[in-house]
């Protein structure tokens, strides 16, 4: 059976991200680490790679140099239950040198961005009403993190 999976490259840091995303993310695991040998010069040691499970998916990573950073061309999407849930991801991807991005979104110290979204945003901005949907939608565009109360707030206006 085929299967796709996400393959982070990482500068130098794979095995220290994977270790961090695999603690703060429930059903997560680092399922086996490979390592340059100490001979590949400059390399030596690094993860080559890295089989790990977040919220019981599968990704793979590595450390591979500087060459290719991330951008937001690709983010993980993080579906968030409740505010309570927001801030927990969100204060733990932003610590460390993490950057707040508009939207819901952010990169975490890494460089890598995620978008952090209350299931609650989703269902505001497909509501059948038009208006709703746009009192969220222009809500949101002025959030960092989201907020659940004044999305809500938002889109009872009338």
């Amino acid at each position: 059976m085929t299967s796709v999976i996400p393959f982070l490259w990482f500068d130098d840091a794979a095995e220290e991200a994977v270790t961090f995303y695999t603690g703060l993310i429930p059903d997560s695991e680092i399922v086996s680490i490979g390592r340059y040998p100490d001979e590949v010069p400059g390399l030596g040691g690094k993860v080559t790679h890295v089989h790990f499970r977040l919220a019981g998916r599968d990704y793979h990573a590595m450390d591979a140099g500087p060459q290719f950073p991330f951008t937001e061309a690709i983010s993980l999407y993080v579906s968030c239950a409740d505010q309570a849930e927001i801030d927990r991801y969100w204060d733990a991807l932003t610590a460390d040198g993490g950057q707040e991005q508009p939207c819901g979104w952010l990169k975490d110290r890494w460089g890598l961005s995620w978008q952090v979204i209350p299931d609650r945003l989703v269902e505001l901005i497909r509501n059948p009403d038009p208006e709703i949907a746009h009192r969220a939608v222009q809500a949101m565009l002025h959030m960092r993190r989201i907020d659940i109360a004044a999305l809500e707030a938002a889109a009872a206006q009338s």
